[in-house]
């Protein structure tokens, strides 16, 4: 595959199959629309569905890469794993994402419960993926004001960070034939609440006991210091990196248009030539 260097990419979006605002026909309708070639959806633990975004961005003459972001852990601290460019059909990736996946529906399920029992009445939506979906209920009803609020009691009913193993997700990520980059990995300077934040000495400490291949530079929430500093860091160390917005559909924020050519050695590294 062949693409030009000034190739319209954004290689992190996020669609109503996980937690996006927009199902995946309308993000390729605008993706399509601004003109964008190359795009990853990167839906948070749904390998299951890869093929039939493919298959829809084939339909909008969008290419896109297979992706998925993986709800991980490294020793407590989040590490949420962007992997690209796998075999869709493999069993390795699909079953740790849908064993995440289960995991989340289940607590959920659980929180959902017991609100019930402490009696904020509100109806069973037809589909409660994670327990977050509790406290967006709890604020659309009017049971608090705020999300911090609506955390406080999830939490307290029984909300708890649902996660796979960083190490086991980038071997299975490898063993289905794709690679694997740590996403954000400074958005928890600003959110430390709910984000790790991978310091260059940090990167060192993960990348001793796991195998990563990259981590994903340019972010909306990375200032041009941060961007800097991890573009240094890839380079000395050999790494891959990737550009993403992030977007999670209106109204907030849309996908970005980066050039191919800034992330020429990942696309080349997954198969497609930049020329």
């Amino acid at each position: 595959m062949h693409i030009q260097p000034d190739t319209a990419i954004d290689l992190q979006l996020h669609t109503t199959y996980s937690d996006g605002r927009w199902s995946a026909e309308q993000l390729f309708d605008y993706l399509a629309q601004e003109g964008f070639g190359l795009v990853a959806v990167t839906d948070h633990d749904r390998v299951d569905t890869v093929a039939r975004i493919q298959l829809l961005g084939a339909q909008k003459r969008v290419v896109v890469i297979p992706a998925v972001e993986i709800s991980a852990e490294w020793h407590g601290k989040m590490a949420d794993v962007l992997c690209f460019g796998f075999d869709p059909h493999d069993q390795a990736l699909r079953a740790i994402a849908d064993d995440v996946r289960q995991r989340q529906q289940n607590n959920a399920e659980l929180v959902y419960e017991e609100l019930q029992r402490r009696g904020y009445h509100f109806p069973h939506p037809q589909d409660l993926r994670v327990a977050g979906d509790c406290g967006k209920l709890l604020l659309k009803h009017g049971y608090v004001e705020d999300w911090p609020r609506a955390l406080a009691l999830i939490t307290d009913a029984g909300y708890r960070e649902m996660k796979a193993d960083m190490h086991e997700t980038v071997e299975a990520a490898h063993r289905s034939g794709g690679v694997a980059l740590i996403a954000h990995p400074g958005r928890g300077l600003q959110e430390p609440q709910e984000f790790t934040y991978y310091t260059p000495e940090l990167l060192d400490q993960v990348r001793a006991e796991v195998p990563l291949d990259g981590i994903e530079v340019y972010y909306p929430a990375h200032t041009p210091e941060m961007v800097e500093m991890y573009l240094s860091y890839v380079q000395q160390h050999d790494l891959l990196f990737t550009a993403g917005s992030d977007s999670h559909g209106p109204p907030g924020r849309m996908p970005i248009k980066y050039r191919a050519d800034m992330c020429r050695r990942f696309l080349e590294r997954i198969g497609v030539q930049v020329r």
